[in-house]
């Protein structure tokens, strides 16, 4: 008699994988990674989805770009989709599935349509387009194995603050601003953040201390004449340590125009923060961090149906 093999609902098959990472590894923690729930795992990041078999012999992932893109920006990252059971697994890098996202059918929302077929490729736009994937099939090893010697190790923290520098970069480059940014050597999906910026030094500004304004997270500068006026300034604030960028941005403020924002999602730390300076705290505003991620994503829809339209 053959064995038969059995289905599990897609939340006990996570928690099963999970099992066996431990048993693998003892060193197996849940991180928060802004919108996504992802684990760490031996030497790897990894994010874990899992699926039932459809009618047509697929099975189905919906993943949002920004969770793939967030993913794509880590060390060492991975997504785990589980197929149906524990003995049917696509352990794939992530950063190639962030690489084929073009090749993949989405909706306005950025949501992308993972169709995995049953040989476990990823199924892309056209006829029999497949990405082939059969050297990741439970392939548990490439999440102990150690990452690249020659990459740069960040902390997730330090991998999300560029992320966000980088979106609120992008944002001012597709509304025509001329964009800043102080860190030449890290990067955001694989370009350095120095390189998507518009201005590669910081203009000087009559009524600004310059060594604080270079040091500001991410500046939108507009053109006014022949000279460039700052719009928006942003700092990142990630650690529940010193918020100094705070302080940074207070150079700015004989500019009476200029927008001060701080991204962060401790907004009573924020609120404690703003209350030790004497003055123009009303000059500031608290976003989080997931609202960014939000804009980003609408001003990059916004720009395709554009393109689409024509218009």
């Amino acid at each position: 008699m053959s064995k038969t093999r059995l289905f599990y609902p897609t939340d006990i098959l996570v928690e099963e994988f999970l099992k066996i990472a431990q048993e693998r590894s003892s060193s197996v923690n849940l991180i928060q990674v802004l919108k996504a729930r992802v684990y760490k795992i031996g030497e790897s990041n990894v994010l874990i989805r899992a699926a039932s078999k459809s009618t047509r012999n697929r099975y189905f992932f919906g993943l949002n770009y920004i969770t793939v893109e967030e993913m794509a920006n880590l060390d060492n990252p991975f997504i785990a989709f589980i197929c149906g059971s524990l003995d049917r697994i696509l352990i794939l890098p992530a950063t190639i599935l962030f690489n084929n996202l073009k090749n993949i059918s989405h909706d306005r929302n950025g949501e992308y349509k993972i169709n995995l077929d049953d040989k476990l490729n990823i199924i892309l736009k056209g006829s029999n387009n497949r990405l082939e994937c059969n050297e990741y099939i439970n392939g548990w090893d490439l999440l102990f194995e150690p990452p690249s010697l020659s990459l740069t190790k960040n902390t997730v923290e330090e991998s999300l603050h560029s992320v966000i520098q980088g979106r609120l970069i992008e944002i001012g480059n597709i509304r025509g601003f001329q964009t800043y940014c102080p860190n030449k050597s890290k990067q955001f999906n694989g370009k350095l953040l120095s390189e998507i910026s518009t201005l590669t030094t910081c203009p000087e500004l009559q009524f600004s201390d310059y060594s604080l304004l270079r040091q500001i997270d991410v500046l939108w500068f507009r053109n006014k004449n022949l000279n460039l006026i700052p719009e928006c300034a942003f700092e990142v604030e990630l650690s529940t340590g010193t918020w100094s960028g705070v302080g940074r941005m207070s150079t700015l403020l004989d500019y009476g125009d200029t927008k001060l924002f701080v991204v962060s999602d401790d907004e009573r730390k924020y609120k404690k923060i703003l209350n030790t300076l004497p003055l123009k705290i009303d000059r500031y505003k608290h976003i989080k961090t997931q609202l960014i991620g939000d804009l980003y994503s609408a001003e990059l829809q916004l720009r395709e149906l554009r393109f689409d339209v024509g218009l």
